[in-house]
């Protein structure tokens, strides 16, 4: 969250807690009071109120806007602000022309004419739009990219102008795809490897089926420059599940701290019962310092344990209403249902108005069939701005019910 204005989230429970939250209770709230939710709904655009990159706000504003019909002038208008300003408003303003807004549509095409961040803006919508709504853009591109400081990095849609773009330093490496799971561990395993083979190496590793062959090899795929893991090597491990607890175990015990993490995560993800009241209480201390980072690994380790872990309910509960990390809201709730599902109906049907896709995907499969919730899928079904996977899984829903009807 940037703390450029001395930010502080409204409670909880304030219509105004919600949106900054990005809670579905706060979408539907607002419907039933627009006058009072329209300056929240700017607030949203012109602020970042996400507490991590991750976490994602600008679907769940550009329905806001259409469904509440404000008006797209002080959208607009922060196109002109800085490029951090500028992009939220974009994202929110690309998806209102996917629902049909011509004046967003315009908006952003003549911010590319004449607009101060019109690279940024190009780039953006050239990955949401259809081709044909920004094609005819080239020539303005053309002529204005000659007066840019530095080339573009992106190739896309710099290359379909035929506008030149920033070679990247390092060359192409060459695909790992034919090789043998027994040639990518020979890569792994030897010395001369650069890092970046290293990394193409477990990245197409973890394209296949998990080896146990890797297991072995884990203490020496530290980076060379800096005291981490390679990149894919945590997914690799993760993928082996229960087969690497045992070399984890002294993986726990090594002098690199990298290493030493690594193992006693796969220890913590494959304990038995007797870690269960840690892990209570690792929650309830996470939940009293607020950190709002790491809860959701600590509730996934706790779901494992189903209704044995029904002492972390409450504090799973308190997350759910209250984490501005809008991430990782899915997992206190999937948690949640693993230890006791009655109750949760309210929460799965709230999950379809918010901002997450993960949770929308949750309250899709989950909500129980009454009308306003089917009425609500259909909404997701239907919606041009929605996510395809959220599509696919709303379409999947009402079509299993027209079966059974």
């Amino acid at each position: 969250m940037s703390d450029e204005y001395g930010m502080t989230y409204a409670h909880h429970d304030s219509l105004e807690g919600l949106l900054q939250r990005g809670r579905g209770l706060g979408a539907v709230r607002a419907l039933q009071v627009p006058e009072k939710a329209s300056e929240f709904v700017y607030d949203g655009i012109r602020r970042d109120w996400r507490w991590d990159g991750v976490d994602d706000r600008s679907l769940y504003l550009a329905r806001l806007v259409r469904d509440l019909r404000l008006p797209l002038a002080p959208i607009v208008d922060r196109l002109t602000a800085d490029e951090d300003s500028c992009l939220r408003a974009c994202e929110v303003l690309e998806l209102l022309a996917l629902a049909g807004s011509d004046e967003a549509r315009e908006a952003l095409r003549a911010h590319v004419r004449e607009g101060g961040h019109w690279v940024q803006v190009m780039e953006s919508v050239s990955l949401v739009w259809p081709p044909e709504w920004w094609e005819d853009l080239g020539d303005v591109a053309r002529a204005r990219m000659g007066k840019e400081a530095e080339l573009p990095w992106l190739a896309e849609p710099w290359t379909r102008f035929g506008i030149e773009v920033q070679r990247h330093p390092c060359a192409a490496r060459p695909s790992l795809a034919g090789l043998g799971t027994g040639e990518l561990l020979a890569l792994l395993s030897g010395d001369h490897a650069e890092d970046d083979v290293k990394f193409d190496a477990l990245r197409e590793l973890n394209g296949r089926g998990p080896t146990g062959e890797l297991i072995a090899l884990v203490p020496s795929l530290g980076s060379r420059n800096s005291p981490r893991p390679l990149p894919g090597l945590v997914r690799a491990v993760e993928r082996l599940g229960a087969a690497a607890v045992p070399a984890a175990r002294s993986w726990a015990a090594d002098d690199r701290p990298w290493l030493a993490r690594l193992g006693a995560d796969v220890l913590a993800d494959h304990a038995g019962p007797e870690v269960l009241p840690g892990l209570v209480e690792e929650l309830a201390a996470q939940w009293a310092a607020r950190a709002w980072c790491g809860p959701d690994r600590t509730a996934r380790r706790l779901a494992r344990f189903g209704p044995a872990a029904a002492g972390a309910v409450p504090h799973l509960r308190r997350l759910w209403l209250r984490t501005p990390h809008s991430y990782e809201r899915t997992a206190y709730l999937e948690a949640l249902a693993a230890m006791d599902r009655d109750g949760l109906d309210h929460a799965y049907t709230e999950s379809l108005w918010d901002c997450e896709e993960t949770a929308r995907l949750l309250g899709t499969a989950a909500a129980p069939a009454h009308p306003d919730v089917l009425e609500r899928v259909a909404v997701l079904r239907d919606d041009p701005m929605e996510t395809a996977d959220v599509r696919s899984a709303a379409r999947t829903r009402l079509a299993g019910l027209d079966r059974l009807s």
